[in-house]
């Protein structure tokens, strides 16, 4: 990452760099959808990056239908901010950006980091199709996210959440030398986690799962194997969740290290931060450049409001 270059300290660089990237093939009006039939405006009293489409006689710019819209925060920094969230394997948290990026309050850092996160979020995720495939191999596993229930206040506990402790429950499918996919579940059980996998996974598919009760059963489903963690067994020929438990050490060691709590309301966004980044990892030959532009492209057709982004209106 070059921290010189013009995008990150130039206003007007920076402005032409998420045109560009907005915008593929040249600017597209938000009214009325035409793209190529607009003229950027000149005058003297027009702020730069200002455009009228010929079509339908309507200004824009190229925030307009994304989640820098109507942000007073400059171009530099949303492009400095996404690419230190982007590149940084654990995450980057609201305090070390509020630290680098000099804003004038923590809540603007928090607000734009959760912006960004949203960007990393898939719009469509049932366009995605199932995992795997003939010859491939997807990993199950899930793990509890949260504090001790003996450390939270009274009001807060479960009790009755023995298993996890009060915790959120992540379940996970990672297909080796493949995407993750992650989501909150309420319960471990088969009832929960049976229908997930098999809408979410091909059934040619090899199944690599420990030896929780839940999965006893998917061997009807899939060419499903087992490891007995209960007896010291963690690899067996081919058979193990290694990677899937090396991507949980990832997201637990940002969690925990970086940024300490994750309240229920905004874990889903984590999820999906973390998700996008395993998605566009080296291994699968994406650089920190290519990984920071799918971000911003990301931020097209998607809208949050500080209300919906603090948990007191529905996202």
């Amino acid at each position: 990452m070059n921290l010189t270059a013009r995008i990150y300290h130039d206003d007007e660089a920076a402005r032409k760099h998420f045109e560009a990237v907005r915008w593929p093939n040249g600017p597209e009006c938000p009214h009325c959808g035409v793209v190529g039939e607009a003229t950027e405006m000149k005058g003297k009293s027009t702020r730069p990056g200002v455009y009228k489409c010929r079509a339908c006689r309507k200004k824009f710019s190229a925030t307009v239908g994304t989640l820098f819209e109507r942000s007073h925060i400059p171009m530099t920094k949303w492009l400095l901010a996404i690419h230190l969230m982007t590149a940084s394997k654990k995450g980057m948290s609201a305090h070390q950006l509020y630290r680098m990026l000099d804003f004038g309050s923590y809540r603007t850092a928090w607000f734009m980091a959760m912006r960004i996160r949203e960007s990393m979020r898939e719009l469509f995720p049932e366009s995605r199709g199932p995992m795997g495939g003939e010859g491939k191999t997807v990993e199950a596993d899930e793990t509890y996210v949260g504090g001790k229930e003996k450390n939270k206040h009274g009001y807060k506990r479960n009790p009755k959440n023995i298993g996890g402790m009060g915790k959120e429950i992540v379940f996970s499918l990672v297909e080796r030398g493949g995407k993750v996919r992650s989501q909150i579940v309420k319960s471990v059980s088969a009832k929960t986690l049976r229908p997930i996998m098999t809408a979410q996974i091909r059934r040619e598919t090899a199944l690599m799962t420990d030896d929780a009760g839940q999965y006893r059963h998917m061997g009807k489903d899939f060419k499903h194997e087992v490891v007995n963690h209960g007896i010291g067994e963690y690899v067996r020929g081919g058979a193990h969740t290694n990677t899937i438990e090396s991507y949980f050490a990832i997201l637990k060691r940002g969690i925990t290290g970086t940024y300490h709590h994750v309240s229920p309301q905004h874990l889903k966004r984590y999820l999906a931060e973390f998700d996008f980044r395993y998605n566009e990892r080296a291994a699968l030959d994406v650089t920190d450049e290519e990984r920071a532009r799918k971000a911003i492209e990301g931020v097209r057709g998607k809208r949050l409001t500080y209300r919906q982004a603090d948990g007191r209106a529905v996202s």
